[in-house]
């Protein structure tokens, strides 16, 4: 007998200013949600012509980038350079040290580049790992119906419905879908026991949960699901006006203590002023940072 996971809160992601010039929707990372292993932060962004994150450091965690509209380039110090497209996914391993850019593209029309971008911790004896990279194609990414057709799942990572993701995506394991209801349409999705869970709401109205514990929920929300239970239950009205469409995502939770400075996630105070020390000197997985600009990252400079 399945068990539905009950919600422990949801709150809208208030829009606020990241980087040069962009908007994010910050929910996971802010005083609402913090210490929720292994997440560390989720942003919606919107990063318009002429804005970006220009050349910046990472340590110690993985990067998670999902393109809903447009495309974003990205360069970093050892050579590694691409673009994603609206549907596909960067996951990026940041380890002992990276140091990269990563800057949209102007589009024609002037229009803005949106994603989602997700932070996920990595266990303490894989944090000085050597960086790296995967990127997923919306190709790559299995997508099916239920509910007679009512409901369409992107199985970006994990398993739903008897259908497998590409695997070895990330090294902290996490199952994230993107989930489209039509008006009248139901969902339950099976999520691995003691993982945490959270939905992030896209568009339209979506409710949660069963009974009396359901909760109908707008757009832009992080929607967080208490540990117990092994299933997330979700549907739209018959009577909505458009379809409800959100990101659900699960990950194993890391029993360690996190220390964040910025870019830099470890596990110890000292170990984040070694990451800024070793930054500031070059060393230790930054020798490449010397002297390192990227090309993208230029038309940023004033």
């Amino acid at each position: 007998m399945t068990v539905p996971r009950a919600i422990r809160q949801a709150f809208l992601a208030i829009e606020q200013s990241e980087g040069a010039g962009a908007r994010v929707r910050r929910s996971i990372g802010t005083p609402k949600l913090r210490n929720f292993s292994p997440f560390l932060m989720l942003d919606h962004f919107s990063v318009a012509p002429g804005a970006g994150f220009p050349d910046h450091p990472h340590r110690g965690q993985e990067t998670i980038t999902y393109l809903l509209k447009g495309a974003v380039d990205h360069e970093d110090f050892a050579g590694n350079a691409g673009t994603i497209e609206a549907g596909d996914l960067q996951f990026m391993t940041a380890g002992r040290g990276i140091m990269h850019a990563e800057m949209p593209r102007q589009n024609s029309d002037g229009s803005a580049n949106v994603g989602m971008q997700l932070w996920v911790d990595l266990p303490e004896k894989l944090k000085s790992c050597e960086p790296r990279y995967r990127d997923l194609r919306a190709a790559e990414i299995p997508t099916i119906k239920v509910d007679d057709g009512n409901v369409t799942i992107k199985i970006i990572s994990g398993q739903s419905h008897g259908t497998d993701s590409v695997q070895e995506l990330a090294y902290t394991p996490v199952w994230i879908f993107d989930v489209t209801i039509a008006p009248g349409g139901k969902v339950t999705q099976p999520l691995p026991v003691g993982w945490n869970a959270f939905a992030y709401t896209l568009a339209g109205s979506t409710a949660f949960g069963v009974g009396q514990a359901q909760t109908t929920v707008g757009q832009y929300h992080n929607v967080v699901f208490e540990q117990q239970g092994d299933t997330v239950s979700a549907e739209v009205a018959k009577d909505a006006k458009e379809h409800g469409r959100f990101i659900l995502v699960a990950g194993l939770p890391l029993d360690q203590k996190i220390v964040q400075y910025g870019p830099f996630v470890l596990n110890t105070q000292d170990e984040v002023y070694q990451a800024m020390l070793d930054y500031q000197s070059h060393q230790n997985g930054f020798e490449r940072a010397k002297g390192w600009q990227s090309e993208i990252g230029k038309s940023m400079v004033h």
